[in-house]
This record gives C-alpha cells, sequence and structure tokens, in this order.
C-alpha cells in the first residue's frame, strides 16, 4: 500500500514488466494523480474516499480467454457488496457490460484489466466509496456512502473482493460453465436496448441479447462487441 502515486495500475504493470511482481501481488493507494480508466480516460478521487487498487493475476488459461477477466472482477465486485453493504431502496449493485459497477443507473466502480508482455493481466478497480456529491467524478457516479452504505470499511471491502474473484477465477479455470449465466443474471446491460460506440467513430443503436463464450456482448442482430462504449437507453 502507498499513500500517493500517480496509479497503481501504471505502477503495477510496470513492475510487472521489470520482473518484479509474482502473481497475487496487490498494489493499493490513498490517492492517484493520474489515475487510468479504459480507453486511456483519467479517473481522479479525493484522498481516503475511493477504494483504489491493482492486482497481478495468471491465470491457467489461454491467454485468448483473458478478456473474461475484467467481467470476473466485475462479478467479484457485486458479490462483495452484496456481502458488506445494504443500499437504499433495497438497491443491489449490477453489472454494465463490459467494466462498469452500477448502484439504481449511476456509476459507482470501474475496471480496467491489461495484458502485460504474456506475462498475465493486471487488473485495476477503482470503486467510491465515501464520497459526497461535490467529490464524485462525473454527474452519472455515485459512491457507497451515497446510496446508504455508510462507514464501510476499504480494507474489509478489499479482502472480501479479492477473496470472491480468486474463488470466480478457479471456477473460470475449470471451464465453470455456470458463470456465464451468473453474469447475466446480474447484468443491466443484457436484455436492454443500448447504444454501442465503436472507438472507430461508428455509432449504432441495438438491443443486447448476451454474451458469448469469449465475453463478447451479442446484439439483436448477431453482431458481436468486443470493445467500445455502451449506453443504457431508454427501454423500448
Amino acid at each position: 500500500m502507498v499513500d500517493v502515486t500517480g496509479s497503481t495500475q501504471r505502477d503495477l504493470v510496470n513492475s510487472v514488466r521489470a520482473s518484479n511482481s509474482v502473481s497475487g501481488d496487490v498494489l493499493t493507494a490513498e490517492y492517484q494523480s493520474q489515475g487510468k480508466g479504459r480507453l486511456d480516460r483519467t479517473f481522479e478521487a479525493a484522498p481516503l474516499s475511493a477504494l483504489l487498487f491493482s492486482f497481478f493475476v495468471q491465470p491457467k488459461v489461454n491467454a485468448e480467454r483473458f478478456s473474461w477477466l475484467p467481467l470476473l472482477a466485475g462479478l467479484a465486485v457485486i458479490n462483495a457488496l452484496d456481502k458488506c453493504c445494504t443500499f437504499t431502496n433495497g438497491n443491489r449493485a449490477q453489472l454494465k457490460w463490459p467494466n462498469d459497477i452500477l448502484i439504481g443507473e449511476s456509476k459507482v466502480a470501474g475496471i480496467i484489466a491489461e495484458s502485460v508482455d504474456n506475462k498475465g493481466v493486471v487488473i485495476g478497480i477503482g470503486l467510491n466509496v465515501g464520497m459526497n456529491l461535490s467529490e464524485l467524478p462525473v454527474d452519472h457516479a455515485t459512491s457507497l456512502e451515497l446510496e446508504g452504505c455508510s462507514n464501510c470499511n476499504r480494507n474489509e471491502l478489499l479482502v472480501a473482493i479479492l477473496q470472491e474473484f480468486y474463488t470466480l477465477m478457479k471456477r473460470f479455470e475449470d471451464s465453470d460453465s455456470a458463470l456465464k449465466d451468473e453474469y447475466v443474471a446480474r447484468c443491466a446491460t443484457i436484455n436492454s436496448p443500448i447504444r454501442v460506440e465503436y472507438p472507430s467513430g461508428e455509432i449504432i443503436d441495438s438491443f443486447a441479447t448476451g454474451i458469448d463464450s469469449t465475453g463478447e456482448l451479442i446484439l439483436e442482430n448477431g453482431r458481436k462487441v468486443s470493445a467500445g462504449d455502451v449506453v443504457h437507453l431508454r427501454a423500448r
């Protein structure tokens, strides 16, 4: 654990590249000034207000299946929140494909996964814990505190998330087909109208019907999405 860093993700990726880290290493920070999200977006949280960490894993699967790891990380986060938090209005955390955690329609956490030189994968998670309204990074964000989970112990939540992830990863390595059903059951994107904004600039409106064995999102016309921003639209 460090008090201040630019980015736990960048630091741990560099450590893996330099062969200074082993599978299972975890790096947490009280504050990071250059937090990194998907598509090189920045993420910044006030000191002590968020759970910010990255960890290194070497799954015993072919690299072609690594695309499932951020989905497993998301499932680990919501499973841990189920155990550690009670939210107002009976809300439960939900998944937004491919890398966000929602409470209601607001984002409470984001996930990034980077494959590093065929050595393994570094997964980074940023979870808004004690933020107040003025500290939220964007207007569609929320925090555990704002959703009624006050006095959350970040250390206990970190342990719970990691324990859930390694349980899920073992099942993944054993090719447990039930993982897909568990993900779909908690994913707000599935069976919903969505807009997909591709890195190329292409934008399409469609309906998400499921995910395939590689974790790609399946649209109603059969097209599959491996990368892009997904916006949830109002129900038809």
